[in-house]
């Protein structure tokens, strides 16, 4: 169960970095706000506000790097999973490579008293250096072949997820929902930018996030999130005044409350230099799976 949240915590910063999906609530008026809300282009303040999004889409995915900072709450089935985490995530190869720093809390934690998790991501697989247990200061590695077999759709998701996918990607989904609404002018640490909210059935979700699963995987996640009763997810984005997105919030909730999903992340120093290495001496999930070295920290 551990070894599992700990997938879970890691997995999320980079889908963080990238997108994230599950999400419901929030609200917000048709306000114009700042550059994006009315500037763009002409016409309609929906229309002024999927220009302004598009340019943001364009811009942001041209950097090909960034800083990444939030945190990650989620509770399934009552049950609570929080993570912070810093890092740095590089796209210019098409999917996110990068490193992060992942400190879990609450339950989550399991033992690991808040002490923080170095993750590092390559394009075939991600590294977690754990922080407790029998396993402590040891770095496993997560082929994600392997979990997308282990884990089934899940697993499969994450991976098309991690190989596919970057910052401007929730920009994308955003647009392609056409209901986008400018909400209006903030600050976001100190940054003056635009607030655009909208929402997007999880079911149209995968699919359009999702670019190679199978027909039968997003069939399974579906009925995952209807099970969860998650059906929709809101999905709020800060552009500044550069086209650049600056901070995201996904948010998820179902009927009970039972299960629910609040993820934010704040971008900085587009363009940083991003260098990662695959760490030495790494153990294969699979040997931990099986009582290899280590395996008493599952």
């Amino acid at each position: 169960m551990r070894r599992t949240r700990i997938v879970a915590a890691a997995a999320g910063v980079v889908l963080m970095a990238g997108l994230t999906a599950c999400g419901s609530d929030g609200g917000g008026d048709d306000d114009k706000g700042g550059k994006g809300g009315g500037d763009k282009a002409g016409g309609s303040p929906a229309q002024s506000a999927l220009a302004a999004l598009k340019a943001a889409s364009t811009t942001t995915e041209q950097q090909k790097s960034a800083r990444v900072d939030g945190d990650q709450k989620q509770t399934v089935q009552g049950q609570a999973m929080n993570s912070t985490n810093k890092g740095s995530f590089d796209w210019s190869e098409g999917g996110m490579t990068g490193k992060a720093e992942i400190t879990m809390q609450g339950g989550a934690a399991m033992g690991a008293g808040n002490k923080p998790m170095q993750a590092r991501y390559l394009p075939d697989a991600m590294y977690i250096q754990m922080a407790a247990g029998a396993a402590q200061g040891k770095w496993i590695e997560y082929d994600y072949d392997v979990l997308a077999k282990k884990a089934g759709p899940s697993g499969a998701y994450m991976k098309d997820q991690i190989q596919n996918n970057n910052p401007a990607r929730s920009v994308q989904l955003l647009m392609a929902t056409g209901k986008v609404k400018a909400v209006g002018s903030e600050s976001v640490r100190g940054v003056k930018a635009t607030h655009y909210t909208g929402d997007v059935k999880l079911s149209e979700l995968t699919r359009m996030q999702s670019k190679d699963l199978s027909e039968s995987d997003l069939q399974a996640l579906e009925q995952q999130f209807q099970q969860q009763g998650l059906t929709k997810e809101r999905i709020d984005l800060w552009i500044d005044d550069k086209d650049l997105l600056v901070k995201k919030r996904e948010t998820a909730k179902n009927k009970q409350g039972t299960t629910s999903v609040d993820n934010t992340v704040y971008y900085t120093d587009y363009g940083t230099d991003v260098n990662v290495t695959e760490p030495s001496g790494a153990v294969s999930f699979e040997k931990m799976m099986s009582g290899g070295a280590g395996a008493g920290a599952s």
